[in-house]
């Protein structure tokens, strides 16, 4: 875990030290998802691309014209008489 020291300003406004920022890849006008656990802080920076995060996660893009006539196939063979 990496941590560094921040001053808490007007308005309750915090700098997030460089160091941080570069570990995770934190972008200026990234939204950030902030929450309070057992007196601590946590601020989790959301993908600023969630496409590329559902590319990802599925191992390839989606491509509506070959995985549509898939699902159908699907849907033709499994669908209840």
């Amino acid at each position: 875990m990496s941590s560094d020291r921040a001053i808490v300003g007007k308005r309750f406004s915090i700098v997030i030290p460089k160091s941080i920022r570069k570990k995770i890849d934190l972008r200026e006008g990234q939204q950030v998802v902030i929450s309070a656990t057992e007196g601590k802080l946590v601020i989790e920076p959301l993908p600023s691309d969630p496409l590329k995060v559902l590319e990802r996660v599925i191992g390839k893009p989606y491509n509506e014209r070959l995985d549509e006539r898939k699902a159908e196939r699907w849907a033709t063979r499994h669908a209840s008489p």
